[in-house]
């Protein structure tokens, strides 16, 4: 059986898991497994649980769980609604200022989570009921948050890149700095649009008996600055060498269980159940994708079908830049019906060597590609982001959450647009504190 013959059986076998509504994990482990079997027969039972434990049998992967604590801890405590809130007495008077409020509070809740729904639902909670209230438009209301909340895979510390620096074997610490101007960048262009889109259809329902002096702005910021150092905290032993990914994100959680207890008086134990429940959730699941993943990369390889592709693609006579577009599209395409960390996993092995022999730069790549798997967060089928506003606002029809966030998805477009004409805003501050690639 030919690689392409292989190729198209096992991506159809997991399409077909896909519609069928099969969990992620499943449905990659389940296709991994007929992938294997078609190379290696009834021996591949063998290798399927070695394969698998290896996959996420690395010591960097305890700051995925921890950082999803953190995210849990503010989410579910009032330290969220107190961000969101502190934001709002800043901005109010702002064209659109509750916008700009709601993605304001996703950049900084981006900075203590990593994740993407977890931001998503923390703002969705407060920020949906508050704007619609105000008088915003639903699909306004829903879609500013839906975008939002993909910040929450740029803007360090980001699941996402954990995974694509073990994937790709480079360094995690480089690539957390790479995202922060993007991420300043995007959160920028989000809220320029914001204003914009506020002038433009007269979104200005701020009540008067809302206004607030600078006595009410001053009182706010105590209650956010904890979170805020706690963050520094963070960015300085990261890059100051004093702890690895995995000891930063296990002191930043402790720290945040802290604030929470003590800054905020959240001290009834029986509310910390169900956040360290959703917690255990959210990182069991990634986990379990980036095992199933693992397999599923490890049966591609088994097939010859990841190495047939790279000679393809390495033998095409374009552009290096066409060569870019292709596998932006690509990017896109796969975004919209996988999960980032799965994409990462999967595609990133394959994808790196290309793109460095291009003579593109890997740690600017990986903002290029987060930037496409925040494109699919808010983009049918999947469209994770979507699902989680769907969830947490039932009464929202799906529809005007999706036309809400389609602007959002423009606005990235063309930060890709920009961060290939200007590469170093990826670059710069990588070198400037880590000092240069090698």
């Amino acid at each position: 059986m030919t690689p392409a013959t292989s190729g198209f059986i096992l991506i159809a076998g997991l399409c077909l898991l896909l519609i069928t509504g099969m969990p992620i994990a499943f449905a990659l482990g389940l296709a991994a497994v007929l992938g294997l079997f078609l190379s290696m027969g009834l021996d591949s039972i063998y290798v399927l649980a070695e394969t698998m434990f290896a996959g996420i049998g690395n010591l960097a992967y305890v700051a995925i769980p921890m950082f999803v604590l953190m995210g849990a801890l503010v989410a579910g405590t009032p330290a969220g609604s107190e961000l969101y809130r502190s934001l709002d007495r800043w901005l109010y008077k702002v064209p659109g200022g509750l916008v700009l409020s709601n993605i304001g509070a996703c950049a900084i809740f981006s900075g203590m989570t990593g994740s993407s729904p977890a931001t998503c639902a923390a703002i969705g909670k407060l920020g949906i009921p508050e704007m619609t209230q105000r008088g915003y438009p639903s699909s306004v209301a829903a879609g500013s948050i839906a975008a939002g909340g993909t910040l929450g895979i740029l803007i360090p510390p980001s699941v996402t890149m954990i995974v694509y620096g073990i994937a790709t074997q480079t360094s995690i610490g480089r690539l957390f700095l790479a995202g922060v101007l993007p991420g300043l960048m995007l959160t920028v262009m989000f809220m320029t649009w914001a204003i914009i889109d506020a002038k433009r259809k007269g979104f200005r329902f701020q009540p008067v008996q809302m206004s607030h002096g600078w006595r009410a702005r001053l009182e706010a910021l105590p209650r956010i600055l904890p979170l805020l150092l706690i963050i520094a905290g963070m960015m300085y032993v990261l890059y100051g060498g004093v702890a690895t990914p995995s000891e930063a994100a296990g002191a930043g959680a402790m720290l945040t269980l802290l604030v929470v207890l003590i800054a905020y008086r959240s001290i009834r134990l029986r509310n910390y159940g169900p956040v360290f429940a959703s917690a255990m959730r959210e990182s069991v699941m990634i986990m379990m994708i980036m095992a199933a993943a693992e397999l599923f990369a490890f049966a591609l390889s088994s097939l010859y079908i990841t190495q047939s592709l790279a000679e393809v693609i390495a033998t095409l006579e374009i552009n290096r830049w066409a060569l870019m577009g292709l596998i932006n599209v690509f990017l896109l395409f796969a975004g919209m019906f996988l999960p980032p960390v799965a994409v990462i996993v999967m595609s990133a092995p394959l994808l790196f060597p290309i793109v460095v022999n291009a003579g593109f730069d890997p740690y600017w790549f990986a903002v290029v590609l987060t930037i496409n798997m925040e494109i699919g967060l808010i983009t049918p089928p999947v469209g994770l982001n979507l699902f989680v506003i769907n969830s947490i606002a039932p009464d929202i029809p799906t529809k005007e959450i999706l036309w809400g966030s389609l602007p959002y998805v423009l606005v990235m477009m063309l930060a890709i647009v920009i961060l290939c004409v200007f590469p170093g805003i990826v670059t710069f501050l990588p070198d400037l504190v880590m000092g240069p690639a090698l």
